[in-house]
């Protein structure tokens, strides 16, 4: 499924309020990321601000860029991440997007594994012939640490969502602006 991020938006309101959801989302834990994840989204939708760098970048790039962002409503790096995307890619002339779901046709994931898995969210530059100009994701390289070693350590998975969720929450999406222009200035 292709869309842009209103649309996204709204298929969480159609999950949420659905009496019988579809799978994944009759499964109530899937359910209740979801619910975390809208209020998460919601959150960032109005808090979220890009750095004057990045405004700065994205509004003089020159090269013509179409992003694809692979999400699903059940991710919760994604409810920390697809704001801060979407609102970099909406704020240059040069940028079109849209988001696909990783467990729905066409799975494009299945060609941008990470360490032969559908990590998400993923995102993929292409330009404007259709070639991979970059691919980024599925967290900023801080979170991707702290997960890397939480799991070495054997920290319990809720634990680990807890310290990632208080990571994004202290970074407000820098970490992702500062990734980004690496690939605007290379």
């Amino acid at each position: 499924m292709i869309m842009k991020y209103d649309e996204y938006l709204n298929l969480f309101d159609t999950i949420l309020k659905s009496d019988s959801p579809k799978a994944p989302y009759d499964d109530a834990e899937y359910f209740n990321y979801t619910k975390l994840n809208d209020s998460r989204m919601k959150r960032w939708n109005k808090t979220a601000s890009l750095t004057d760098e990045m405004i700065e970048a994205l509004t003089n790039l020159k090269q013509k860029q179409h992003w694809i962002i692979i999400a699903e409503p059940w991710c919760g790096d994604a409810s920390q991440i697809v704001p801060f995307l979407v609102k970099m890619a909406e704020q240059s002339p040069a940028i079109t997007y849209e988001i696909q779901l990783r467990d729905s046709e066409p799975f494009l994931i299945d060609s941008y594994l990470t360490n032969g898995g559908k990590a998400i969210p993923k995102m993929v530059s292409r330009d404007e012939n259709g070639n991979d100009l970059f691919v980024w994701g599925p967290r900023p390289k801080g979170a991707q640490d702290l997960m890397i070693a939480s799991k070495a350590k054997e920290i319990p998975m809720e634990q680990i969502k807890i310290d990632l969720q208080n990571w994004y929450n202290t970074n407000k999406g820098v970490a992702i602006q500062d990734e980004f222009l690496t690939f605007f200035f290379n």
